[in-house]
């Protein structure tokens, strides 16, 4: 009994009619063909690598590993609009809380990976499991001497649309005084 594979061979070279000695051309090019495919898969896996390690290294309080994988020109912007900082305000504001052996715990729900055609830049969007609930992270990174680098950060707060309303009372008072001081 043939095998799958030799029954696709025979199927390809009868009705093409190949010859057997052209037959290793044409399996190196359907090689060739599916390599790409393959590298974005290979790079995504890194990409969640990278993603997942820096998520586990803020669980555990570690601050050099959390802070290694941000680029030096990064910004992180948090869930209270007074939070967008560089890498260093960012540093400033988290200390305290790796210092205490307890930072914050997010672990991907999902996450969708995109490249940039030159495959230098990556941006995704993941939905996170966090003691906030459910929040959402989208990011960019680069390629910088080697690594990849996360370049921006984004962490949301979702919010059911049906309990929009109750939210925003909570949150106007705050918000108000915010954007009046902003508008100075």
């Amino acid at each position: 009994m043939k095998s799958y594979e030799d029954k696709i061979v025979f199927l390809v070279v009868s009705r093409f009619k190949i010859s057997f000695m052209k037959l290793p051309y044409l399996l190196f090019l359907l090689a060739i063909g599916c390599a790409p495919k393959q590298k974005i898969e290979t790079q995504k896996t890194e990409i969640t690598t990278i993603l997942d390690n820096w998520h586990k290294a803020a669980a555990a309080a570690n601050f050099e590993a959390y802070f290694e994988i941000l680029s030096d020109e990064s910004v992180f912007i948090g869930t209270d609009a007074s939070e967008n900082w560089n890498k260093l305000q960012f540093q400033n504001f988290a200390k305290p809380y790796f210092d205490k052996g307890k930072a914050w715990r997010f672990n991907a729900i999902e996450r969708t990976i995109y490249f940039s055609k030159d495959k230098k830049v990556v941006w995704f969007d993941e939905l996170l499991n966090t003691q906030m609930k459910i929040c959402r992270g989208s990011g960019v990174l680069a390629m910088e001497n080697g690594q990849w680098k996360i370049k921006h950060y984004v962490l949301s707060m979702t919010i059911p649309n049906d309990n929009v309303d109750e939210v925003v009372k909570i949150k106007a008072p705050i918000e108000d005084a915010l954007m009046e001081s902003l508008k100075k």
